[in-house]
This record gives C-alpha cells, structure tokens and sequence, in this order.
C-alpha cells in the first residue's frame, strides 16, 4: 500500500502527528509499545535462547556469534528468526501492540515477512554501517516497516539505532561496492552533504518500538557500556506488498496476515529496487557482508 492510500485510514496506537513525523523522517520512537507483562515473558524467551547458545561453537543458521563466546560466557550479534525458535516471539509479533503500529504505517491489512533479535554484548557490541534495508528484501512497494522493540532501556552508550532524518525520499544508494560485491554499507563519502546535522539517535526505555522505513539509511555505534543491548525486530508489510526474492531469514510465518485481511490485488511503486545476491543459496548475515 502507497503511502497515500495509508493516509485514508486512522490510526490506532499512533497520534496522527507521530504518524505524520515517521513518514517525513523515516523513523519514529514509540514509548509504551512492549508493557511489563510482555517484557517479562520476551526476556525469559531471550535468556532460554542465550542459554541454548552455550552449545554453539560457531554460527550455525540460529546465532551468530560475537567474538569471545565461551560456553562459560556467551557473547551474541543475533538470534536469527526468533519466531522460529521459541513461540514467545512470534505471541508477540502477532498478538501485539508491535502488529497494531505496523497498521498505522503500512496499512490497516498486515502481513507478517521476518525477525531478528540483535544483541549488543556489553563493551564491545559491534557497530553497524550506513545501509538501506529494503535492497536485502524488495518488495513491490516500499510499505515494509521494521518495528524495533528495546528490550532494555538504551541510552547513548549502548549504541542505539541512528538514522538520517530525511533520507528515505531521495534515490537509494547501492549495496554493492565499486567492484560489484555486495557489502550493505554506504562510506560516509558518498552521504549527502550536511548528512551529519540529520542524525537522529534513536533512544528509548524498555518496551518503546522504533519504527525505521525500509529505505531510511541507518546504522548505530557500538556498545560501550556494561549493559547489553538487546532489540527485537519484526518486518511487516502491507498484505498488498509483494516480495520480488526469496526471504533471507524465512520461517514458518512468513506471510502471515497478523492484522485485517489478505491482498485480492498487489501495489507497486513507481520506484524501482536494486535486487540483492541469491539468498537461495544460503544468508550469512550483514558483518560478514559489510567486513567482506
């Protein structure tokens, strides 16, 4: 669904201003997304799944390791497709206030595409470079949203989600370097100029969401506190919104309707989307892509 067709429909969770400014600056911080009874039953999902780690050596298709961990010390970079591995998250993302401001974004028809529960160990979680996200998925409109939920309260020095206010209406940078390697990373040579006065640090209590467009450039820094940082995120899109590739992070909910009804017609965007590497052959996730 285009963005002004959205616009037809109220909102339910958001304010029409917020929604006004997500779609003029490409993100938004929602406090209150996530209530304590949802972040007690989504960390106790978080530690089974760390401690499931303890077992794991290597990255092997569910975590991905951090440098350092240790059965007796487990450090993570992400839990891949959490709803696949424990029902906690995917009672979230379909039961959810996370579902409800996705409605108020992308339509009030809502198909669910994939999640990732990113870690930010303490003292050292690993930054993330400038990217679009949209070019690793494409879609036949740009109606995907990624709905961040902080697990934790983050603050500067947990390395927080940043984004440059604005840059989802200009024409998209590519993904892939100079030599045609894919690398999901924008050199800060290339931004716009003046791209620094529009950074925007995305911050926020436990339970807030952030929502981040689909073709905002984002990145964070790492973390350099003691305190880990850890974010789920679930990616909806309208029902009307069609996948062009096969999903890099499938599971079994993969187009699932978690709000409304399903599309009788697709929508497309006049834009194009530059297409990713084939996924089919595997997904080794975005540092090994962005450190090559």
């Amino acid at each position: 669904m285009l963005e002004s067709e959205v616009l037809r429909h109220p909102t339910s969770v958001l304010t029409p201003a917020q929604r006004e400014q997500f779609f003029e600056e490409g993100c938004l911080v929602v406090e209150g997304v996530a209530d304590g009874g949802w972040l007690k039953r989504l960390r106790t999902a978080m530690n089974d799944m760390i401690e499931r780690s303890r077992q794991v050596a290597e990255d092997d298709g569910a975590f991905v390791l951090e440098d350092g961990h240790a059965p007796d010390s487990p450090r993570l970079r992400r839990l891949t497709s959490p709803v696949t591995h424990h029902p906690e998250f995917w009672a979230f993302a379909k039961e959810s206030l996370s579902a409800d401001v996705a409605a108020d974004v992308c339509g009030p028809d809502v198909k669910f595409y994939h999640s990732k529960l990113n870690f930010k160990w303490p003292s050292g979680g690993q930054r993330f470079d400038w990217h679009h996200d949209i070019p690793a998925w494409p879609h036949t409109d740009y109606s995907p949203v990624t709905v961040g939920i902080y697990m934790e309260d983050c603050e500067e020095e947990q390395g927080p989600l940043l984004a440059i206010r604005g840059s989802h209406k200009p024409p998209m940078h590519s993904m892939y370097d100079s030599a045609g390697n894919w690398v999901l990373r924008i050199p800060e040579e290339d931004l716009a100029p003046g791209w620094r006065d529009n950074v925007i640090s995305l911050t926020g209590p436990a339970g807030s969401a952030v929502l981040i467009n689909c073709r905002v450039i984002h990145g964070s820094k790492a973390n350099t506190s003691g305190r880990m940082r850890p974010m789920l995120l679930n990616v909806y899109s309208s029902a009307d919104s069609m996948p062009y590739v096969i999903n890099p992070i499938p599971s079994p909910f993969d187009g699932e309707i978690v709000r409304g009804k399903p599309a009788t017609r697709s929508s497309h965007d006049p834009r194009g989307c530059e297409l990713p590497p084939d996924w089919s052959k595997g997904y080794v996730g975005p540092w090994k892509h962005q450190t090559g």
